[in-house]
């Protein structure tokens, strides 16, 4: 090759962007100090937010925004896993002082997990930053409604910074949570899949009348430049930073999705203890070859099932041999992801029907299965004769009319 042709050649592979990275999204705090903070100058703030909440360098909300002129930070509030991440799931997090800025903390996941009044004194502007997942039953999203609520009853402004959804923004799964079922892993009437950014969700939960009693805040929303409904979360070109423990890839949350709600349930293991959390069915009685050929005969599209063997590092099942699935996406988008865990279950029990998860499990989890469903409608129905038919219309029925309905907040 000619050395013109050749340097032309380095060029291109040079500049050319990858597939999919030819643009990067700027989240809301970007895009904030870009203006220069101005809905935040000459103001006392207080932020709810978590470790990530950073900037494409990776820098926290809480370094910015404690060294911003005319913005004065007085106060961060701490989600499940606190305001540094530094406490394990479920965990009561602890109010103190933030070692690095000296800022008071404030926790929202232990006593409390509402502002009250002594949180707020001498607070201007509450602002909300941080990285969700799209799922009804991570916690964040209740922080978030909440914190809207106090915000509503105390008159103090409320400002979402936003970020990617990185369930995508198409993708609506499941049935709305009901009344007598509503707790802190689904707060309010949505499905299990909402297909929103939290800037979008926040204006629904405000606009809808689902904030207790109706109440509404003074809300602001900073978007997005750059997020298109369709993207996936590496296609943002953002540094992906786990939103908890259990969710340490970008591509975590189309797992949680897959097996969450029978994760409740405790029985089988769907990987929590091990380095592949939520992508797995395993349990010590399973025959791998046989449970993958028997799921993968069922041609469902955008997924292959994958036999596997392993012992958890840590929880109730450590140094146990499980046996089972890991399941592998082709194609994520063809894929109803929360059918999947009672598409398993139905696999299941069909070659040991002796192993019913619902009978095996400590009759306490049941309560928190029907919550992360939003009912105890698909528990009754599909334990009936575990077939995914028995409960497909039930967890689609209510896709269609909360796309409507929540097309009126979309902010891209």
């Amino acid at each position: 090759m000619r050395l013109p042709c050749l340097l032309a050649l380095l060029a291109f592979v040079h500049l050319s962007p990858c597939p999919g990275q030819s643009h990067r999204v700027k989240v809301g705090i970007e895009v904030l100090r870009e203006r220069d903070f101005d809905i935040l100058q000459g103001k006392h703030i207080g932020l709810i937010t978590n470790p990530t909440a950073v900037d494409a360098d990776l820098i926290s909300d809480i370094d910015i925004l404690s060294r911003t002129p005319g913005v004065t930070l007085v106060a961060l509030y701490g989600p499940e896993h606190g305001v540094r991440g530094d406490h394990a799931g479920g965990d009561s997090v602890t109010s103190g002082t933030d070692a690095r800025t000296g800022v008071p903390v404030f926790s929202l996941y232990g006593r409390h997990r509402k502002l009250t009044a002594e949180m707020v004194e001498g607070i201007d502007v509450l602002v909300y930053d941080i990285q969700d997942i799209g799922c009804r039953s991570y916690t964040y999203i209740s922080t978030m409604g909440l914190s809207m609520e106090a915000a509503a009853e105390f008159g103090i402004p409320f400002v979402v910074l936003d970020r990617p959804n990185p369930l995508g923004g198409r993708r609506i799964e499941g049935n709305v949570a009901e009344e007598g079922f509503f707790s802190f892993i689904g707060q309010y009437p949505i499905p299990y899949v909402y297909g929103l950014t939290c800037g979008e969700l926040a204006r629904l939960l405000n606009e809808e009348g689902m904030l207790k009693n109706g109440v509404r805040c003074r809300l602001t929303i900073v978007p997005m430049e750059g997020w298109t409904r369709d993207m996936t979360f590496e296609e943002t070109g953002l540094p992906w930073v786990p939103t908890s423990p259990h969710i340490p890839y970008a591509s975590t949350p189309q797992f949680y999705v897959s097996t969450g709600v029978l994760g409740e349930l405790g029985i089988p293991s769907i990987g929590i203890g091990s380095t592949i959390p939520f992508q797995v069915f395993a349990a010590t009685w399973i025959d791998p070859l046989r449970f993958a050929d028997e799921l993968n005969a069922m041609g469902l599209q955008g997924i292959r099932f994958r036999p596997i063997t392993f012992k958890p590092f840590y929880g109730p099942l450590k140094d146990s041999t499980l046996h089972g699935v890991q399941l592998h996406f082709t194609d994520h988008q063809a894929v109803n992801l929360l059918s999947l865990q009672f598409r398993l279950m139905e696999v299941h029990h069909r070659l040991y029907p002796d192993k019913n998860p619902f009978l095996l499990t400590d009759s306490s989890r049941i309560p928190m299965f029907d919550k992360a469903a939003g009912t105890d409608v698909i528990r009754r129905e599909f334990s009936e004769r575990m077939l995914y038919e028995d409960i497909s219309n039930y967890l689609e029925k209510d896709v269609e009319n909360f796309r409507k309905v929540s097309q009126k907040y979309y902010l891209y």
